[in-house]
């Protein structure tokens, strides 16, 4: 039996020519895999051949939900983006799944499952990583899709939200150096994410406009998080001629440095200023409260949630990659050094 006289293309009479059940051309429809090659190559012929195409404007509006995925949801800045993009979505009366896929390949899958599932209007994602085998699911299901990069963004053809970072890092640095600091500390990022480097070049940057030797004795690495900075702080701390300042690359390592410090019976700033990168909540709080570079992460998140909802409905986007700008805040944890004697 043909289609030809049928007076709309269905789902129903594609299986119907192909001798497969209607749950089976469906399953190839909507891009799953669960389907043989050749049962997959006949179906896609037919839907070819009558010219068959997705209602996915309807379907997406039925849906009225946005995937939001992260890492993990153990930061504060996740929980900054989250409100960005809620508010958005409130605004547009669509739904928000909030997901972590806690960097393991079965658990991005057991979300791209669920994904087909929901059938989301679209997906934000604030990822560092992505497995290609992923990358070509996500565009097997035709979804739009924008990545929100305060720590790195997946390799994928896809519009970007993300920060000045090497300005904040040049900010951060000339800050420091304006009050009299010329030993500089560092504890960076994870090295394969592109903030990371950005931070750390534009710290390496105002070094060099200010005519200081970049010592690679006082960079230490880190994660982001409050353990890596306790850690990088004690080491930069040990040495024989410790920094008189240190630049965490962000706000969670700089409050392990404040704990290094505090271990150390050492005050802050009078024995050693620090600052951060973000602009938490809690910054202002800390005790003292934090000097660091702004990161508008709610602002991100809620560009990124105008993003995918333009891109849901067929609108196209000004740019591809756009990035907010950082600023200095100043607060009580920087100060011109006190002169001490070096270490024997």
């Amino acid at each position: 039996m043909t289609i030809d006289g049928e007076r709309k293309i269905t789902i129903t009479a594609i299986a119907r020519e192909a001798g497969v059940s209607v749950p089976t051309v469906s399953r190839v429809v909507n891009g799953r895999s669960d389907v043989s090659p050749a049962t997959r190559a006949r179906i896609e012929e037919l839907l070819h051949e009558h010219g068959y195409r997705r209602r996915t404007s309807r379907r997406r509006d039925r849906a009225g939900l946005i995937d939001l995925v992260f890492n993990d949801l153990d930061s504060p800045w996740a929980v900054e983006i989250i409100r960005g993009v809620e508010e958005v979505a409130h605004a547009a009366a669509v739904g928000t799944v909030v997901s972590a896929v806690h960097r393991r390949s079965t658990s991005t899958r057991q979300w791209l499952e669920n994904l087909r599932t929901r059938a989301s209007d679209g997906v934000i994602l604030v990822l560092s990583t992505l497995q290609p085998t992923h990358q070509a699911e996500l565009r097997r299901l035709n979804v739009p899709i924008v990545a929100v990069d305060p720590a790195g963004g997946p390799a994928l053809e896809m519009p970007t939200v993300g920060a000045t970072n090497w300005a904040g890092g040049l900010a951060a640095t000339e800050h420091l150096i304006s009050q009299g600091h010329r030993r500089i500390g560092f504890v960076a990022g994870p090295p394969r994410l592109l903030c990371s480097r950005a931070r750390l070049d534009g710290h390496r940057a105002a070094l060099e406009a200010a005519g200081i030797d970049s010592d690679p004795e006082l960079v230490r690495p880190g994660d982001f998080y409050h353990e890596s900075g306790f850690q990088a702080g004690r080491s930069l701390l040990d040495l024989p001629d410790p920094p008189s300042a240190i630049f965490a690359a962000s706000d969670q390592m700089a409050f392990g440095v404040y704990e290094a410090v505090r271990q150390r019976g050492l005050r802050i700033p009078d024995d050693l200023s620090v600052i951060g990168f973000d602009d938490l909540p809690e910054a202002r709080w800390s005790s003292p409260p934090l000097t660091t570079i702004r990161q508008p992460l709610a602002e991100m998140g809620t560009l990124a949630a105008r993003t995918v909802l333009r891109l849901a409905k067929g609108e196209e986007v000004e740019s591809p990659r756009v990035e907010l700008a950082t600023h200095l805040v100043v607060r009580d944890s920087t100060a011109t050094p006190t002169p001490r004697p070096k270490r024997r």
